[in-house]
């Protein structure tokens, strides 16, 4: 599990405060490719393009400068991560296995530029409607699910604080629902509803802040839903997931919300169905190659975010391992495609 790479002991340290002499010890990114340069150019200025966190030695001379062990690249890569000349965001999944503090969020704040946002996963502790075993065996109801006072006492109020104007989007990915509740989708809308009311507007301290809702069921693709995420000023993930219908069958969502900001999460290949985690683990080893190359994705991605963009609204992407094989090549990839599209026009 995520938390597993992220304990107590491996707390990200602060960059501001550290002496000049261990800075230069710590984790550095990959040499300056000017090319990349030139694309992170091209892209529309509201598009944040980033990866499902930042600890994998793999990526060593695509990210980072050489090979780093895993538990130093956990406390001291964000920064080098952040110099990446694509990377504007980052999704900080650790946050789904554990509520961070105002602390630690504030933390990683200061390792990364002003204009860096992140995106940052609601805790499973109201997000998932199972209280699950290490293996993610569901073994009883959560009640803590969907509570409004949880919410904004463990996430968003926490994340508001600690990030302030680096929030970019607060994701409650809902994990699959037990077939009692998928049986009751409205009440579980009604539900949701009320969560979303209770969290405060981000506008005031992140401006380019957005709130979304991620599903893992594809039952929630409904007009219902749609038309409670705007009366909440929220809008609808776009998971890109082996457990969710293709991009092409998820926009009708977006278009109902339109116009609007776009959240996207691309974490798994769908050759490698529902429950594909760790055949693609195995099959992609160190990240550092794309192995299941996904063009048609890319393109509709593309077409997404230039009309999202165009609108002047903000886009957040953000690109997993496990999508095609290496995260910083799937978001080089896709930076290629949005900048080749736009120049086309």
């Amino acid at each position: 599990m995520q938390d597993t790479l992220f304990s107590d002991a491996d707390e990200p340290e602060p960059i501001p405060e550290a002496p000049r002499a261990r800075r230069a010890k710590g984790v550095q990114p990959a040499s300056t490719d000017d090319a990349l340069v030139a694309l992170a150019r091209a892209l529309p200025p509201r598009l944040r393009v980033g990866t499902s966190s930042w600890n994998y030695p793999g990526w060593a001379g695509l990210v980072w400068d050489r090979d780093y062990p895993e538990t130093k690249l956990s406390k001291q890569g964000l920064s080098a991560y952040a110099r990446h000349p694509l990377f504007r965001t980052v999704s900080l999944d650790r946050a789904f296995y554990r509520p961070l503090s105002v602390e630690q969020y504030a933390a990683y704040a200061a390792q990364v530029p002003d204009d860096f946002r992140f995106v940052v996963k609601a805790p499973s502790l109201g997000a998932d409607a199972m209280v699950r075993s290490e293996n993610g065996r569901g073994m009883e109801p959560n009640a803590m699910f969907l509570d409004p006072d949880l919410a904004l006492r463990t996430f968003a109020q926490p994340a508001l604080e600690g990030l302030r104007h680096r929030v970019g989007a607060l994701v409650f990915q809902l994990s699959p629902l037990p077939a009692p509740m998928l049986a009751d989708i409205p009440q579980i809308i009604r539900r949701i509803g009320a969560m979303l009311r209770a969290l405060p507007s981000l506008q005031p301290t992140a401006p380019d802040g957005v709130i979304a809702v991620e599903v893992r069921d594809a039952a929630f693709l409904t007009p219902a839903f749609a038309r409670m995420l705007r009366e909440c000023g929220a809008t609808y993930c776009l998971g890109l997931h082996a457990k969710m219908p293709p991009i092409e069958e998820q926009l009708p969502m977006l278009r109902a919300l339109w116009p609007g900001p776009l959240v996207c999460r691309w974490n798994l290949h769908r050759r490698h169905g529902a429950y594909g985690y760790e055949e693609a683990k195995r099959l992609y080893g160190a990240f550092d190659r794309i192995v299941d190359a996904d063009p048609e994705t890319h393109a509709a991605l593309a077409k997404v975010i230039a009309a999202t963009t165009d609108a002047c609204y903000p886009a957040y992407v953000t690109l997993g391992n496990k999508a095609e094989g290496s995260a910083p090549l799937s978001a080089v990839q896709l930076a290629q495609v949005v900048r080749d599209r736009l120049r086309a026009r």
